[in-house]
């Protein structure tokens, strides 16, 4: 797991590539819950498939995290907690569960990309390992979110 070092220089290395990057770190955070869910959702940014993810806004209530922002950059890291993509968020919206659409489903890319798949997978991942004691209910606020590949290009 990266110490923080390899971030740092991860960051420098990206504002090589892109000076107009800011000088500050951003946040960096994996996809999913386990190592195997990172890499398989970070191998789908990479690819160009995955534009989208969605969050429990439960989740963020329960741990005090902020709200991402439009326009606020992440830097992406792999199961090992390396850093290996930077991405911008681009639209957020909240919606209850059984009103996401099929539209935000494929756009975050997984499975076969229906609607149905994605309400099997989030249900099934917030009754496991949501950080909220609410879990999962199908009116519970999700937090659509919209990025852009940064780095690489």
């Amino acid at each position: 797991m990266d110490d923080g070092a390899g971030i740092e220089q991860y960051w420098r290395d990206a504002r090589a590539a892109l000076p107009h990057l800011p000088e500050a770190v951003p946040e960096a955070w994996a996809f999913g819950a386990t190592p195997a869910h990172a890499d398989e959702l970070l191998a789908l940014v990479l690819a160009g498939v995955k534009v989208g993810t969605a969050s429990s806004l439960w989740d963020y209530e329960a741990t005090g995290d902020p709200l991402p922002e439009v326009g606020e950059l992440s830097i992406i890291l792999d199961g090992r907690g390396e850093p290996r993509a930077v991405i911008e968020t681009t639209a957020l919206e909240v919606v209850p569960f059984d009103r996401v659409d099929a539209v935000h489903a494929f756009a975050e890319g997984e499975g076969d990309r229906t609607l149905e798949h994605w309400r099997e997978v989030h249900e099934r991942y917030w009754r496991t390992h949501s950080e909220s004691p609410r879990g999962y209910a199908p009116d519970m606020p999700v937090l659509c979110e919209r990025f852009r590949l940064v780095l690489p290009v």
